[in-house]
């Protein structure tokens, strides 16, 4: 069992910055690939990010945010982080971190935080 926590939302102008972290805790094995997603209201949730677990690990985004967003991540703290920079009012919506978690009986499920508001407007 896991739990994701997020934090580091909020209200920023247009061009401004924001970092979103998001950690784990509870009783698995290991953290396989975490991502950033997001939803924005009347509209399917879509991913924003994702890495990797290794320490030669990938990343991958979405087109819209490439050259603006960055997503990492500390194995040691079980977290992956998203530094938001340059947004837009078209970046608002609700995001959430989702991480593959291997548990004690090594078998993979998907895990989701309970989502951070994230609101660009002048």
């Amino acid at each position: 069992q896991a739990q994701l926590v997020e934090s580091g939302g909020g209200l920023v102008q247009p061009g401004g910055s924001l970092r979103l972290s998001c950690a784990a805790s509870g009783t698995f094995r290991s953290i396989n690939a975490m991502a950033w997603y997001r939803q924005a209201p009347g509209k399917e949730r879509e991913l924003v990010a994702s890495v990797t677990s290794g320490s030669g690990y990938s990343t991958n985004y979405a087109d819209s945010v490439k050259g603006r967003f960055t997503i990492s991540r500390d194995n040691a703290k079980n977290a992956v982080y998203l530094q938001m920079n340059s947004l837009k009012p078209e970046d608002t919506a609700v995001y959430y971190c989702k991480a593959v978690v291997r548990s004690l009986n090594w078998r993979n499920a998907d895990y989701w935080g309970q989502g951070t508001q994230v609101t660009v407007s002048s």
